[in-house]
């Protein structure tokens, strides 16, 4: 008989995190995280995933072209 490996529940949450982090923008995706109240873990390495190697100006940049992008969407 042969045996399948599943993923666990916690491995499957893991990779759908790191497809939406990469897909979304950071406000989303905190905004997603914390709706679905998967807070759980180590904070600071998953800071570090999310955003190395951002800056906070780097940050901040993005956010502006962020908003210019969706502001000449909808004016």
């Amino acid at each position: 008989m042969m045996k399948i490996n599943r993923p666990s529940e916690k491995q499957v949450i893991h990779q759908a995190l790191d497809i939406l982090s990469s897909n979304l923008d950071p406000s989303s995706f905190a905004r997603f995280v914390a709706v679905c109240q998967l807070g759980e873990g180590d904070y600071l390495k998953t800071k570090e995933q999310l955003f190395n190697p951002e800056t906070v100006d780097s940050l901040y940049e993005k956010i502006q072209a962020f908003e210019k992008a969706k502001n000449e969407l909808n004016p």
